[in-house]
């Protein structure tokens, strides 16, 4: 799992503290009550070259903060799923890992957020539509993963994504852009069912 910090000091370490309890109450006692997540829409982008002003640099924050919230949702509805019963471990390991991914995916994009004046990108070569699409893309389809597991690839791409631009710097955003088209197509092959719902 990715560990890079975000460039800025004030994504909070106290953002741990939600998920991580969701996750154990929820693994021991089923969280049976808890809403699902609503599916997730894309709001039309600024035209114009990707992560160029503060404005959309704060839009894929925004967006990379809604793949969170899905991953989040779908997580905890797998969990649901169990009806209170107890939760195998390999499915507790997977949630854990990916209530990892979900702290650190809010982390960075708080760091965006934070540092987005200083983070515009020169030369990137991909229109903001495009970046915006692919990240809510991404959130619909954690959202609808069958398996919590097939998500892991895709929450790494996000990541990677929200580390980059980070960097500022045009290579890695792309390869981190490719890095969740690519698996965001073999999610697409695998055509999981949709996720169980709680009984």
């Amino acid at each position: 799992m990715a560990t890079t910090p975000t460039r800025s000091g004030s994504a909070s370490a106290d953002l741990a503290s939600p998920a991580e309890a969701d996750v154990d109450a929820a693994l021991d006692a089923g969280d049976a009550a808890a809403p699902a997540g609503p599916a997730v829409k894309a709001p039309a982008a600024a035209a114009g070259p990707a992560l160029s002003s503060t404005e959309k640099i704060v839009e894929l924050a925004d967006h990379l903060s809604a793949c969170a919230d899905q991953l989040h949702e779908r997580v905890m509805q797998e969990i649901r799923s169990y009806g209170g019963r107890p939760v195998p471990e390999h499915v507790q390991d997977k949630a854990r890992a990916l209530f990892e991914d979900e702290v650190l995916l809010r982390q960075r994009a708080n760091g965006l957020h934070v540092d987005a004046a200083t983070l515009i990108v020169k030369g990137l070569g991909k229109q903001q539509a495009q970046l915006v699409k692919l990240t809510a893309d991404a959130a619909e389809k954690i959202r609808k993963i069958g398996a919590i597991g097939e998500a892991a690839g895709l929450v790494g791409g996000l990541l990677a994504l929200a580390g980059a631009a980070a960097t500022g710097q045009p290579a890695m955003i792309l390869a981190a852009v490719d890095k969740i088209d690519k698996h965001g197509k073999a999610l697409n092959a695998l055509k999981p069912k949709p996720p169980a719902k709680a009984s």
